[in-house]
């Protein structure tokens, strides 16, 4: 790194190589032992090579990388029941919602912008708020000037596969790498329930007939995909009462035909949204009913906990969104791209890496050395790089893991309002916090006033900080051991 690095925080400071490494530590979100040792988890070599930056195809990628959503696709060719999608919005963190509508040329500025910014940035993803691979002509546009210009960047789409199997040729051509598709049904039947209509081949289609049309294209496009090598993943909206028991066959589908992940989301259902399932009382599950669904899915293919169903214009580390940082208003017109940033950015992970690796294989021999049974939910409050550093107060949400003597698994997440606000306390938030916190048995978080951690008691919740700063796996099997009544005062060091 002899180069000079532009600071985060101003473009007139060159921090040092320490400051650098203290802000990557700082950046992304918690993960399990899956990304790290799936280096040496049977994933080859060409597959790692693929995800181990993709914040969204890997748990471990996502609290070291970043995603870009640039929203150049605005037309859609199919109506969801839980979507409706808005524009010039800032106040709504859902698919299909964005503050500004791209044309390609802007999209290139903006993606300029970030990556000189932000040096975690690694995907490209054009995700709407339309269908991207039905405006096909704007994502392409996008795609080819964005890797003129920055060629290492990862590209991807997220589509509803009506129009995907047209494309899948030019796909591969662009080298884009990452397909997602949404995919809910598998039974006709079952999603006349979720689409009210498609508009495919001139025509629009209902009822049956639609839903019958719009499941054989996505399966076709998802094995047309995995014959060409495109990692694919399955976005699934959980719906209760409508297509929470039918995603197991779902997954059995998709498994079949080679997805690569599955990710079942929870149905987003609020009536000020005015989606017809926000609209009609259709209710979203609830994290633990999520779980429960996820953990029944276990064995098929890999699924994805990690999710934090993303705007169409978010930028950032998963579970933060910095694209109102970025309106085109802010950006100079004949801005160039400089990537000394990223490339010093990506040195300095390889090194949090080893040492986060280190941390982890010492938590697993631990666990693996107890004759113990039973398990551990513990909630974390972190702000990424793999360690308890967070403020319980400050948390925008919680990392949740599951401990038992086979390991450490990240189970999902758990959004929540932060509890102080300009350094008081509310009461009312807390409230909801404890609500979110159902199931779980102890919170780690760096620190924790006095107030909030006497409620959480009166809850069946321990919030204990003594673990501050901490690698979050190494903490929590000595914490798992200390429940069983083994000693292991030396597990922290």
């Amino acid at each position: 790194m002899n180069a000079p690095i532009v600071s985060l925080e101003s473009p007139t400071q060159t921090p040092s190589a320490g400051q650098l490494l203290t802000t990557a530590k700082s950046g992304g979100c918690a993960s399990s032992f899956c990304g790290l040792s799936s280096r040496a988890a049977k994933i080859d070599s060409a597959t790692w090579e693929k995800i181990k930056d993709h914040p969204c195809f890997s748990e471990e990628a996502h609290h070291h990388f970043a995603r870009m959503h640039v929203a150049v696709a605005s037309a859609c060719n199919i109506q969801c029941n839980y979507c409706n999608r808005k524009y010039d919005c800032t106040n709504e963190s859902r698919p299909g919602v964005v503050s500004e509508k791209l044309t390609p040329e802007q999209a290139l500025l903006k993606v300029i912008a970030v990556a000189n910014e932000v040096p975690q940035l690694s995907v490209l993803g054009i995700a709407g708020p339309g269908d991207a691979s039905y405006d096909w002509a704007k994502t392409r546009a996008t795609f080819e000037r964005v890797s003129r210009e920055i060629p290492d960047i990862k590209l991807c789409i997220s589509t509803n596969g009506l129009a995907l199997p047209e494309h899948v040729d030019e796909l591969a051509e662009l080298n884009i790498s990452h397909v997602t598709i949404t995919i809910n049904m598998v039974d006709p039947a079952v999603g006349q329930e979720i689409y009210p209509w498609i508009f495919y081949r001139h025509r629009r289609y209902t009822g049956m007939e639609a839903s019958k049309i719009l499941h054989e294209r996505q399966m076709l496009g998802l094995e047309m995909l995995s014959e060409r090598g495109i990692l694919t993943k399955v976005n699934s909206v959980m719906i209760p009462g409508i297509n929470d028991q039918h995603l197991i066959e779902v997954n059995k589908w998709v498994t079949e035909r080679g997805a690569f992940l599955h990710n079942v989301m929870p149905l987003i259902s609020d009536p000020t949204h005015g989606t017809r399932f926000g609209l009609n009382g259709q209710r979203g599950p609830n994290a633990l009913e999520l779980k429960a669904l996820q953990d029944r899915l276990e064995g098929g293919v890999k699924l994805m906990r990690h999710c934090r169903q993303c705007r169409a214009d978010a930028v950032g580390l998963l579970g933060t969104d910095r694209g109102q940082e970025f309106t085109l208003d802010q950006i100079p017109p004949d801005l160039g791209y400089n990537g000394g940033k990223r490339l010093a950015y990506r040195e300095v992970v390889e090194r949090i890496r080893d040492d986060q690796l280190v941390a982890q294989n010492q938590a697993m021999t631990t666990l693996a050395s107890m004759s113990v049974r039973g398990s551990l939910r513990v909630a974390v409050a972190t702000k990424g790089g793999g360690r308890i550093n967070e403020h319980f107060g400050h948390a925008k949400e919680f990392q949740v893991y599951e401990a038992s003597q086979t390991g450490i698994t990240f189970v999902g997440h758990r959004k929540i309002e932060p509890y102080c606000r300009g350094g008081w306390g509310e009461e009312g938030t807390l409230d909801g916090i404890i609500a979110a916190l159902k199931g779980i048995d102890i919170v780690l978080c760096a620190r924790i006033g006095e107030c909030p951690k006497k409620q959480l008691i009166e809850a069946g919740i321990r919030g204990i900080e003594v673990f501050g700063y901490e690698h979050i796996e190494t903490a929590i099997s000595a914490l798992y051991a200390s429940e069983n009544g083994i000693d292991l005062s030396q597990a922290i060091a």
